[in-house]
């Protein structure tokens, strides 16, 4: 086993160009030029040259401001000329179980308001975004498709592309038109609170299903479907370097030379920017201590003017108020450097007003906030939204409530579940199981959809629900029953693992509790979880034991691979539970049913201080290497590893 472990670490290590990088600038670096699959269309931009002339002051400033509907009226919408809404995670029009009427009439009212006409003003149809990063995961009921880590194991573009044309459906059912989606993230460093964000710590992989994704939410010319009604606007986010900080600290410093940051961290841009996504979301990291909000050469330079970018930078969540010099109400830093629509959640009535004032002043040139302007006109224009396409009682899709989660939709996350999964261990071939055994499943997470799907899920952190707020999903227990339904075999569920009757086999399922960004940020990998005294009882009762690893990175976790005959990385799997138990049994002639695909696209640590630790790292000796994944044809007993 030792023998292939290294053969197969010497050929990813020299597929790739992967490496540690000093802190060097570099400022005559060539950034890759984009091609964009929409083309520059000159009707179009004579459209937007005539209505930037018929705007006023007022107007232009308004479109550069996104505000979230928890603290803006669809009145000021049309009094502020405001350009965009958004709708931040955990946020709903009125409740969390709002239903799909009262999310299409809200997004009705913004859009009228947007386009009333007193006094003549310019109309001009508001978008609407929305963290919809794994499904539409504001919205309860909906599909949840694994979040990025879980979809950069499946290796399956195609797979990715049909999560983007669900979640964008979902979406346009609602009203709304634009995802701030794909996240593009190259995470570096495990113990950063985002990895689950990233497809992974490879750079040719994030590019191969960034590309993917957004053809799935937009849409793409050659398909002759680009922003069809069931279509979204895509955003690739967050521009740059946000999974390469140091110490893996959300919103830190990326502290590598500009050949690293463009090495490491532009791929996913190149291969989104290329399949068509119009707007790019800037990060709340610094580069080398700068922050990327006010950073004119990357926004400007390397983004607009040498990678060929047309389509408008998004601010992030009051990211302006951390660039020096600024607050929350004020940026004209922000919007020099590059950002064309600021995300002012709460403080937009004042930044509108001193942004009115900066502009009158000469702090913003007239040339900039054109230019920005601009930018957002085009995107709203080639999305189709002075259209029909944009107006939420007329699209084709917006309203029909039965799209939300619908079975074929929950297929696709089923699929996608089934992919994912990683076998990192099958000692004495344990798995498949027979439906027709006695088991006893287990573990904080077996019945918990809250730990299955992570943050971002109905809420922003993804904690404070329960299973009541995922109508329609399986939770890996339900998929268990549900596999064995039609067999002899029995299931016995305690939460502690307690049995009356000796199974033939347990499945312990355990993992992190949700959480999203900064609060999910840890000192080290080590995890340990009251489920490892499970774990220890079943060991010393000699029962083979199957463990089920919920988790939003690798961690180190030898110990429980220690003590489990059988060991599965499910990642956060979302609402379809039920593909996991695909995969764990046979099938009704005892055959496989469905056959492990996925690999790692992190490297898994040998050690909890093991971070960072990266494939073409000098040294590199994780306890599974990148792309390290069993299936039902390998009969590789594994060592009892030590526990460093």
């Amino acid at each position: 086993m030792k023998i292939i472990f290294s053969l197969f670490l010497v050929f990813l290590i020299s597929s790739f160009n992967l490496y540690s990088p000093q802190v060097v600038a570099n400022d005559a670096l060539q950034w890759p030029r984009i091609f964009s699959a929409i083309d520059v269309d000159p009707n179009l931009e004579r459209r937007i040259a005539s209505l930037l002339s018929e705007m006023t002051l007022k107007e232009k400033v308004g479109q550069i401001i996104q505000p979230e509907i928890k603290n803006v009226s669809p009145a000021e919408v049309t009094k502020y000329h405001l350009g965009s809404v958004l709708s931040a995670g955990g946020s709903y029009p009125a409740k969390r179980h709002s239903d799909i009427i009262t999310w299409v009439a809200a997004a009705n009212q913004f859009y009228q308001a947007s386009i009333k006409h007193p006094n003549k003003r310019t109309a001009i149809p508001i978008i609407w975004g929305v963290d919809a990063v794994h499904g539409h995961n504001n919205v309860v009921g909906a599909t949840i498709f694994p979040h990025n880590i879980g979809l950069g194991a499946t290796r399956n573009s195609n797979l990715i592309r049909a999560i983007g044309e669900v979640t964008a459906r979902e979406v346009s059912v609602t009203g709304l038109n634009w995802a701030f989606a794909p996240t593009v993230a190259v995470a570096r460093n495990q113990r950063w609170g985002r990895t689950y964000e990233s497809y992974s710590e490879n750079p040719e992989l994030v590019a191969q299903l960034a590309g993917a994704m957004v053809v799935g939410l937009q849409g793409h010319p050659s398909r002759g479907d680009l922003f069809a009604d069931d279509k979204v606007i895509a955003t690739a986010k967050h521009f740059i370097g946000d999974g390469g900080t140091t110490n893996g600290i959300d919103q830190g410093d990326t502290e590598l030379d500009e050949k690293a940051l463009r090495d490491l961290h532009v791929q996913g841009y190149v291969a989104a920017l290329d399949a068509g996504a119009q707007t790019v979301m800037a990060s709340f990291n610094s580069w080398n201590g700068n922050k990327l909000h006010g950073n004119h050469y990357l926004l400007t330079h390397v983004l607009k003017e040498q990678m060929g970018f047309d389509g408008f930078v998004i601010g992030d969540w009051n990211g302006h108020e951390q660039v020096e010099g600024c607050s929350a109400q004020s940026c004209s830093q922000a919007i020099n450097a590059g950002v064309d629509m600021i995300m002012v959640p709460d403080d937009w009535r004042a930044f509108y007003k001193n942004t009115l004032r900066q502009v009158k002043k000469g702090e913003i040139s007239t040339a900039r906030l054109n230019d920005a302007v601009s930018r957002i006109l085009r995107v709203k224009l080639r999305a189709g939204l002075f259209t029909e396409t944009g107006n939420p009682l007329k699209n084709a899709f917006s309203g029909r409530a039965q799209i939300i989660g619908h079975p074929k939709h929950r297929a696709i996350a089923r699929q996608a579940v089934r992919e994912s999964i990683v076998l990192l261990k099958n000692n004495d071939s344990l798995l498949p199981l027979s439906p027709t055994s006695r088991i006893l499943v287990t573990g904080a997470g077996a019945d918990n959809l809250v730990m299955q799907s992570g943050g971002w899920t109905v809420t922003w952190q993804g904690d404070n629900t329960s299973n009541v707020d995922f109508p329609g999903a399986t939770s890996i227990l339900h998929g268990i029953k549900s596999a064995i339904s039609h067999s002899t075999g029995v299931v016995d569920y305690h939460s502690q693992g307690e049995y009356k009757v000796k199974p033939d086999v347990a499945i312990v399922v355990f993992g992190e509790q949700a959480y999203a960004e900064a609060k999910g940020d840890i000192e080290d990998l080590f995890f340990k979880t009251d489920d490892f005294k499970i774990l220890e009882r079943l060991y010393r009762d000699g029962i083979p034991t199957v463990s089920i690893l919920l988790s939003g990175r690798p961690l180190f976790v030898t110990e429980q691979i220690n003590r489990s005959t059988a060991f599965i990385a499910a990642w956060l799997p979302g609402s379809e539970g039920q593909g996991i138990a695909d995969v764990i049994f046979t099938d009704d002639s005892a055959g496989i049913a469905y056959d492990f695909q996925g690999k790692i696209s992190f490297s898994w640590p040998k050690s909890a201080d093991q971070a960072p630790h990266n494939l073409g790292d000098n040294n590199y000796q994780p306890l599974f290497p990148y792309g390290y994944g069993l299936n039902y044809t390998d009969q590789t007993n594994l060592p009892w590893f030590v526990e460093q």
